[in-house]
């Protein structure tokens, strides 16, 4: 696994979600109170980026179908969906965000 520069600080604001590629990945990228998370960004049960959901504090809702995820740990909350998103490590270096895949 390696570190990839994804997105600049001011790229994403506090309560905020937005997609980032690494390769041929999408993955969410979000910001709650401060705090950085990352997210396979194609929902588990059917083809939905999930950057186009809502996000409500560290939930994030498909705008397909409104399953519901845990963005801190990938678990479904509410279906339809019943299988976790992957997740990644996710930092801050100065004005960089970087995700580990």
């Amino acid at each position: 696994m390696a570190w990839h520069k994804v997105a600049k600080q001011e790229d994403l604001a506090d309560g905020a979600v937005i997609e980032v590629e690494i390769g041929d990945r999408q993955i969410a990228l979000y910001r709650v109170e401060g705090t950085l998370f990352a997210t396979d960004n194609i929902c588990t049960h059917a083809y939905a980026c999930l950057h186009e959901g809502y996000l409500d504090g560290h939930t994030i809702e498909c705008p397909l179908h409104q399953g519901i995820f845990d963005i801190r740990n990938g678990e479904p909350l509410e279906g339809p969906v019943d299988e976790p998103l992957q997740t990644f490590p996710v930092k801050a270096e100065g004005d960089e965000i970087l995700v580990e895949v």
